[in-house]
């Protein structure tokens, strides 16, 4: 390497860390957290104490759980040994060692992990979108449906919106960051749902991060996901609640009684009685985090 080379600058994109970029851009690890734990203690009347995060990555959301408080357990289940290695690295080593006791990290298919009944399964940010065939992701579901406590909650996100089918680029500057988030649909393909997305970053000094993350997904609807769960025991019901874009509000549709939406400022509007059931109304883009019950009780949830 020359003198020229040694004494070049190093750009903002080099020295990024992607999974940190990450974190920073797309996880709302705290209000996610504080959304599923007070859904799941206002319809069960008890604190949820096991978490199974699946597809979790760096599990962020896993040491977001034991941070809650004290006695709960967390379960992080992936199948990338490195996102793993990093989230020991990076996450798990902030933890307290009493913290680090009630997680593990299971580098494992989602498919046939096994374990101590869960209250909660989570499994965020499309991630069960990688299973493109019926027959997988109701596999999957009916997985999650076994393993789950008797008074359990599944929680998943989806997203939609006429704009989810378009090859586009948006870009969303992060607050008090030196950096823009950028999300791209490359391509989608009308006849077998496959949708094809990727990530990038682009710093202030002008480098860029290119693909940062690539996802090859199917592009479910609200309509199959209800479907596939309902055959798999999970109720199942018409969606209902308030949309909002990709990076914008997110939305737990619960029972015919109430409905609460978490918006991207943290506050939660809520109704109850008189709220429409089924009703969801389409938009360019909105993002929505489903709770479906593990029993068939009368607390059913809409998805």
């Amino acid at each position: 390497m020359s003198m020229r080379e040694k004494k070049r600058n190093i750009t903002l994109a080099e020295r990024a860390d992607r999974h940190r970029l990450y974190e920073l851009s797309v996880q709302y690890a705290a209000s996610e957290i504080e959304f599923v734990d007070q859904t799941f203690r206002r319809l069960r009347g008890r604190k949820a104490r096991r978490l199974r995060e699946d597809f979790c990555g760096t599990a962020n959301i896993c040491c977001e759980w034991l941070r809650q408080r004290k006695g709960n357990r967390a379960v992080g289940v992936d199948i990338d040994r490195e996102v793993l290695q990093w989230g020991i690295e990076n996450n798990l080593s902030r933890l307290s060692r009493e913290q680090r006791g009630r997680v593990s990290l299971l580098r494992e298919d989602v498919l046939k992990v096994k374990g101590a009944p869960p209250d909660i399964v989570s499994a965020m940010n499309f991630s069960y979108w990688l299973f493109k065939e019926r027959t997988q992701l109701r596999r999957y579901f009916k997985r999650v449906h076994a393993s789950l406590a008797d008074d359990g909650f599944f929680f998943l996100d989806a997203y939609g919106g006429y704009d989810a089918y378009k090859e586009i680029v948006e870009e969303r500057e992060i607050e008090g960051e030196a950096f823009t988030y950028i999300w791209e649909q490359a391509h989608y393909n009308p006849i077998d749902g496959n949708l094809l997305c990727h990530i990038h970053f682009a710093f202030d000094d002008g480098s860029r991060l290119e693909k940062a993350f690539s996802y090859d997904w199917r592009l479910w609807n609200l309509t199959e996901i209800r479907e596939l769960l309902r055959e798999e025991g999970f109720p199942g019901s018409p969606p209902t609640g308030r949309g909002g874009t990709r990076t914008g509000s997110r939305t737990a549709a619960l029972n015919r009684r109430w409905w609460r939406t978490r918006m991207p400022d943290g506050s939660v509007t809520s109704a109850r009685k008189n709220s429409p059931e089924g009703v969801f109304h389409n938009r360019p883009a909105w993002c929505a985090i489903n709770a479906v019950l593990a029993d068939n009780s009368s607390e059913q949830l809409h998805l």
